[in-house]
Formats: C-alpha cells, structure tokens, sequence
C-alpha cells in the first residue's frame, strides 16, 4: 500500500509543524503521509479509507461526483469545494461546486484559477496560505476579493475510454478553500488529499468502464430488437402466383441491413419483384431501408402505375436530405402471361437466363438513384417476356463484391455469377434452390467473411 514504509526503515519521531521548512511554491508533497505517531497515523488512514468507502458506494455518476466533493470539504475541513473538469478545448468547466452545509454554490462560482492552472500545467498537487493582502494579490484577483484564508488543490487524471480516438488522459482538479483565519493547510493534509485525488481518479475510471458497459449492454439490445424487427419486415414469398415461382435470399452485414427484397401486389393485381440497397449498412441504413419500403408498399397498392411510385417515393427520400444517402432499386412487374416490365433506379441490371437459347443476357438500361434529384421522373427501362423456364436474377453489389481471403482484389464478380446462373438454370432447379445455391457460392468462395449486405431474388416462369 501507498502508506508502507521500505522495510527495515526506522519510524522517524514527528517533527513540531512550527519546525518544518516552509514548502516552495508548487514543490511535490512528501510522497507519503505516514508521520511515524501510531495514533496520528491510525486515524489517518481510517479517515482516508471511510471517505473512499463512501465516494464508492455511489453507483450513480451524479450523486458520485458530488459526493467525491462534499467528502473532500469534510476530509479537509474546507468550507468550500469544486471538481473542475477540462474539456477537449482544453478550457476548464466547474462540474460541481459546494459549500459545506452540502449546497450547491451555482457554475459560475469564483476560484483561485491561477491556483487551478499551476495544478493542471504541472500536475502536481498545490497549496496555499494567505498572510496578507500583497500575498492575496499575488495569488490572484479573486483570492483577493473573496478574502480567502486557505487554498488546496490536487490534479485528478483518468484513462481515456475503451476505443476513443484520443490516447489524452481525462484531465480535472479538485479545488478546495477556506476564509477561516485559523485554517492553514499543511504538507501533511496536501499529501492527504493527493493521496484521496489518486484513489478519486480510480474510482471515476471504474464508473467510466462501468457506464461504458451498460451502454454496450444496451446498445446490443436495441440491435438485436432492431435486427428482429426488420427481419420481420422481409415478406413471405407468394405461392398463389400463377405462372412464377420466387424466392428470395438476404444476409446482413452487422445486425442490421441497408439490403431489402419485396413482393408487392399492385393495384392492377400485378406482382411488384424489388430488390433495394440503400447505401452504407448498419442502424442508419436500416432505417431508411424500413421507410422506403414501406412508402414503396403504399404507393403501389394505391397509385396509378410502377412508375409514378418510384417517382413518388424519390421525392421523399430527397426531401430527407440525408447526407450522401441514396437508395439504389431495381423493379420486376410481373403478369401471369410472362410480360414483365423492369424500373431501375441506378441498381445492377439483372441478369437472365434464356431456356431456349440457353445463354444468359444482361439488362443494363437503368436510371438515376432514387435520392439524388428531386425532379427525376422514373418510367419503364425495359419491357420484356419471360418463357417457360426462363430465370431472372436481381442482386445487391454485396454479392458480387465478395472476395477471396487474403485478396481483395479478387472478387466473386459477375462473369462468376453469370457462369453459375446458367450451370443452375439449366437444370429443373426451383427459385429456392438457385437462390440458396448462388449465396452459398459466393460465401464459400469468401470463406463465410463479407463486408456488404448480401440480397438476391430469384424469378423463374414455370
């Protein structure tokens, strides 16, 4: 302990305070405050040890930062106290100020700031006495003025966060004083305090460490509600569609995904296939991705026709004016005789698979992504119909962007994909299949690791 004397040193008698050579300005106190008087000693320590038991057993940040000054006051016998804190613009911040009936004493309290500085700037630890006016003035102005008596201050220094971006420690003092005439702070009640500052940094780092666990706490679970609620969004896929069968595959990320997929039954009984990827992942994108598609769903079900919903929805999402937010989107309408009519909005063009002539095309025509121009008005790319056995493939970059362990620069890439949708396609898979059989080729050839949301739908006419 910080108290313990080498062994073998012999105790030294204590030495008369009226003795002792005065201090210079700003000297180091002694290292220790142990005196060699048992009985003086005894109580030092208790005293020490009680205060720190009860700053301790305040779990709450408030009443501990209030409690670490109202027991300095006491410990000190002081009539007042602050905690003064240094914020990144290296200014300082009384945090807390009390008087010693346990008052608050207001922020804009004066203070011995010369004091403070000397204490910050050297991080040592400072007192003060006053004997006169001219020793006053040459402590500072507000010594002056509030005719204080006594001055004591110790730095107070904590470890940054876990993760923040600053290696600085956490800088602060606790300043106490005193107008008392007989109240005159000696090297041993400096030494006291210097030690209670030491075990007050501990004690606001533990609160630290344990504020920045229960955030963690929390924040996983707003994750994983956040993650469950839009895995609950992801729609069901309709068998009652005469003529097609669907699927459609996603994974996120992080919890949470930018990617979506739907199935959306128009006003004209039409089938909506989408597939959106709004850009970054993680809570952010997500939230868009829930709005977006949930405008999408209203404005099919009630508007004229596709184009007019994406028009609309493009609106809304400019009128949000999220930074460097867009939202890239590719819709598949469907009818039962195989017609289809494709609305890109900036997304990858999908890729189709021709039975009868066995080859797989690209469908490249698309338009600006929804969120960039306000005035953009969407319409069809392309209208095209799919025969019997024909497969469509929409995807999210995520899938194409995956790539070999060790290699970035070798992606899974879309000549890949073509060759595996065509190797799939011409067997009598259905949409699930394909779509479960693509994703777990582009996983496996990025060993599991992917840094992008992965979505995919698979369309085949049956």
């Amino acid at each position: 302990m910080f108290w313990n004397r080498k062994k073998g040193d012999s105790a030294p008698k204590p030495e008369p305070e009226a003795q002792k050579p005065a201090a210079a300005a700003g000297a180091e106190p002694a290292a220790h405050f142990i005196t060699g008087d048992s009985s003086l000693d005894r109580k030092s320590v208790e005293l020490l040890l009680a205060v720190i038991a009860r700053i301790s057993q305040s779990r709450d940040l408030e009443n501990k930062l209030t409690e670490i000054v109202d027991r300095s006051i006491e410990f000190a016998t002081a009539e007042r106290g602050l905690l003064i804190l240094v914020g990144e613009d290296g200014a300082t911040q009384v945090r807390v100020a009390r008087s010693r009936d346990g008052q608050n004493i207001g922020e804009n309290v004066r203070f011995s700031s010369s004091i403070v500085k000397k204490v910050l700037e050297q991080n040592r630890p400072h007192k003060a006495t006053v004997n006169s006016e001219a020793e006053a003035l040459d402590l500072g102005r507000s010594v002056y003025d509030l005719k204080l008596r006594a001055v004591m201050c110790v730095p107070i220094s904590t470890p940054p966060p876990p993760g923040q971006a600053s290696d600085k420690p956490q800088r602060g003092a606790l300043y106490i004083d005193s107008r008392a005439a007989t109240r005159e702070f000696t090297e041993r009640d400096l030494s006291l305090f210097a030690a209670l500052s030491q075990h007050i940094s501990i004690a606001l780092q533990n609160e630290r460490l344990h504020l920045d666990s229960i955030e963690k706490t929390r924040l996983e679970q707003s994750l994983e509600l956040a993650s469950a609620v839009q895995n609950s969004l992801m729609p069901q896929v309709p068998k009652d569609r005469t003529g097609w069968d669907l699927a459609g595959w996603y994974r996120p990320a992080e919890r949470t995904s930018g990617d979506f997929f739907d199935f959306v039954k128009a006003r004209d009984q039409r089938l909506a296939v989408v597939i959106g990827d709004v850009s970054g992942h993680g809570i952010g994108p997500a939230l868009i991705t829930a709005s977006a598609q949930a405008s999408l769903r209203s404005y099919l079900r009630v508007g004229q026709d596709a184009s007019s919903a994406l028009t609309m929805l493009n609106q809304d999402l400019c009128e949000r004016d999220e930074a460097g937010m867009f939202l890239t989107l590719l819709m598949v309408v469907l009818s039962n005789d195989g017609r289809c009519e494709l609305l890109n909005a900036g997304h990858h063009g999908p890729l189709v698979w021709r039975a009868r002539t066995r080859e797989v095309i690209s469908i490249d025509k698309h338009g600006p992504a929804l969120g960039w121009v306000a005035e953009t008005t969407y319409s069809v790319d392309e209208s095209m119909v799919l025969e019997r056995g024909d497969v469509l493939l929409s995807y999210t970059d995520g899938l194409i962007e995956s790539h070999a362990p060790g290699d970035r620069d070798r992606l899974f890439g879309v000549e890949r994909l073509r060759v595996l949708l065509g190797e799939l396609a011409s067997h009598p898979h259905d949409a699930q299949t394909i779509s479960r059989s693509i994703a777990e080729a582009a996983l496996s050839f990025s060993d599991g690791k992917h840094e992008d949301d992965i979505t995919l739908v698979v369309v085949r006419k049956t």
